[in-house]
């Protein structure tokens, strides 16, 4: 503390007058506030050399391409301590925390998430320009040595503090392949590793970056996936699609992208997070005894239930069996607060079968949309989906259609308000068509829509068939 003192004089000529200690999160790194009534800055205390001189490194080199992150100061001859930038106290996890607390994102909280997406590609391409990566610590790159730390991350901290029996060899042959698909791209990108809305700092209306000390040269797709599947974010898949959206519109401006070939790597990223994030959250919780983390499992879990829910992963078949038998560990229920019912709606294809219940509860409802009129029997509607407005015009305008979905909603908001009067914590309902494209898409669209409107429930909404466009309400 002395040291930061004596900084913060060799800096600014004046004593210090106030400082204090400010929440640690998931870093043994100390941050206080320093200064006088009139001006603050942060000091820091790290517990690596190494790990401050990338930090330092990394948010010189980001100033200099204009980007919103914290001016360093002032730095110690021993380099362990350090002033920087005060930003505030505002970050996007307390923004994120309110709107939850609203009920929901208004079109401030949107477009804020929009600038975090426009602001990302920035980060990871300009950041790199005439950047050497040597500097990053512990590692200039994301190799398959870090993939694989952060893969027995997950095994050694979480995995096996479930007491879950498996095969380690074929546990880690499965590891291996994942390793490949992860390590296909190897752009010259910069990887903040840990873009998350706690490390977004909300100053001046606009969004800052912290704690990026962990950076290196990687993937783009890696710091998308840790912002948008960050557990407590409790983003929705329509989020998701329209913020990755945003965000290729903005990385566009560096190189072309095939969106189809991308959202599929994209969950390979989303699945490798999760673990990672599970293997963290068993470590600061189960053996570091930090409850927030604890509290973060279930959400977590629940974002692993429904990745694989939506993904069948068949290069990797040891690894999801195991990982789908973890998730029905009792340990595990599903995580919805006591008073709440959660109804899972999923659209699917008849050709892939019907879908699985991950609740546990065996099953649920299952309807049939094959006997209504099929829009993808003509050419302009093939390509579209139940959520495409050519589509919907058109079933809007099938009166056996709309006849069905009446049925639906009598028969479903039946066992709605019998489940939450007895308490029950999950219902689902299906819809099948001939492909899973158009008329099961759009029934459960409209029931969705239905129930959110009707009652107080947790709707769960996914198009199996439609990876890219799954939903959640």
């Amino acid at each position: 503390m002395e040291i930061l003192k004596q900084l913060y004089r060799d800096y600014t000529g004046h004593e210090v007058e106030v400082c204090r200690v400010l929440t640690p999160a998931g870093s043994p790194r100390r941050y206080y506030r320093l200064g006088t009534a009139a001006h603050t800055v942060v000091g820091v205390v790290g517990t690596a050399q190494g790990e401050n001189e990338a930090f330092i490194a990394i948010a010189r080199q980001m100033r200099s391409k204009g980007l919103p992150v914290p001016e360093v100061y002032a730095v110690s001859a021993d380099r362990m301590c350090y002033l920087q930038e005060d930003l505030g106290d505002t970050s996007l996890f307390d923004l994120i925390t309110e709107a939850h607390r609203r009920g929901g994102y208004d079109e401030a909280d949107m477009e804020l998430l929009r600038q975090v997406m426009r602001l990302l590609p920035d980060v990871q391409w300009r950041t790199a320009e005439d950047f050497d990566f040597a500097c990053c610590y512990p590692s200039p790159e994301l190799n398959r040595r870090g993939i694989q730390w952060d893969l027995h991350y997950f095994k050694y901290c979480f995995l096996k503090a479930t007491g879950l029996e498996f095969e380690e060899e074929r546990l880690e042959d499965d590891f291996d392949r994942m390793a490949d698909v992860l390590l296909q791209s190897r752009e010259e990108t910069f990887m903040y590793r840990d873009f998350q809305s706690r490390n977004i700092m909300i100053h001046g209306d606009k969004p800052w970056l912290i704690d990026f000390q962990g950076g290196r040269r990687g993937p783009v797709e890696y710091d998308l996936v840790s912002f948008l599947w960050q557990a407590r974010a409790r983003f929705t898949p329509e989020m998701r699609r329209q913020l990755v959206e945003e965000y290729l519109r903005s990385a566009r401006r560096y190189r072309s992208f095939d969106e189809k070939a991308f959202g599929r790597r994209l969950q390979y990223f989303v699945l490798f997070r999760t673990l990672q994030v599970l293997g963290a959250y068993g470590y600061r919780g189960y053996f570091e005894h930090k409850a927030h983390f604890v509290q973060s499992i279930p959400m977590a879990i629940d974002n692993l239930r429904a990745l694989l829910a939506e993904n069948d992963f068949a290069d990797m078949p040891y690894l999801v069996d195991l990982l789908r038998r973890m998730i029905a560990l009792p340990l595990f229920e599903l995580s919805e607060e006591a008073d709440e019912l959660t109804v899972r709606i999923t659209s699917f294809s008849y050709k892939k079968g019907i879908p699985e219940d991950a609740s546990g509860n065996g099953g649920g409802f299952v309807f049939d949309c094959r006997a209504i009129h099929n829009p993808g029997r003509y050419d302009e509607y093939k390509q579209l989906t139940g959520m495409d407005e050519p589509v919907i015009n058109f079933l809007d305008k099938e009166e056996a259609m709309q006849d069905f979905l009446e049925h639906v909603y009598g028969i479903v908001d039946y066992s709605v308000e019998k489940y939450r009067s007895r308490g029950f914590k999950n219902l689902m309902v299906n819809f099948g068509c001939t492909g899973g494209q158009h008329r099961s898409v759009y029934s459960a669209e409209h029931l969705a829509a239905h129930l959110r409107e009707k009652f107080d429930v947790k709707v769960v909404l996914t198009h199996r068939e439609q990876r890219d466009n799954a939903h959640n309400s």
